[in-house]
């Protein structure tokens, strides 16, 4: 995430909202741990399905297992709601088990930022639906000429 996406600070606006949500799917797509966790606090805690995490090392130790799990995985964020210093997305995102099955993965999330705009704390629910390869929609990385645009449900 680019230093001036990721520290713009609080509180937010739709602008700003919205460039928040893009940096972190950028940087999720990325699919580099590192990368992901300096966009958060020393301390910040997630509640990522059943599992709770809490600072850097141990995000970047959950990602690095999730993306070892969760092949080719592709990703698109959308803009909920947002306030002072808190964003709600929804998210989907597509990947493939070590068998070759297909994934679509449904899910929302609630952040909470500190006042240089890194998130301390995530939570995430998450829903997974097994798909063709046929049935993808999400490939790679969203072109930038796409930022923003909403995806369909199914």
């Amino acid at each position: 995430m680019p230093a001036e996406d990721r520290r713009s600070g609080t509180p937010f606006t739709r602008e700003t909202a919205l460039r928040k949500v893009q940096a972190a799917e950028d940087a999720w797509n990325s699919r580099d741990p590192h990368r992901v966790a300096r966009a958060y606090t020393t301390d910040s805690v997630w509640r990522n399905r059943d599992a709770f995490v809490r600072g850097r090392e141990e995000i970047v130790a959950f990602l690095a297992r999730k993306w070892q799990r969760e092949r080719e995985y592709a990703l698109r964020k959308s803009l909920w709601a947002f306030g002072d210093d808190r964003i709600a997305v929804r998210f989907q995102y597509e990947w493939h088990d070590a068998s070759g099955q297909w994934w679509r993965s449904y899910g929302n999330e609630l952040w909470e930022f500190d006042e240089h705009g890194l998130m301390r704390r995530r939570e995430a629910s998450i829903n997974d639906l097994a798909i063709s390869e046929a049935a993808r929609r999400i490939h790679g990385p969203r072109p930038q000429g796409r930022h923003g645009a909403d995806f369909p449900i199914q």
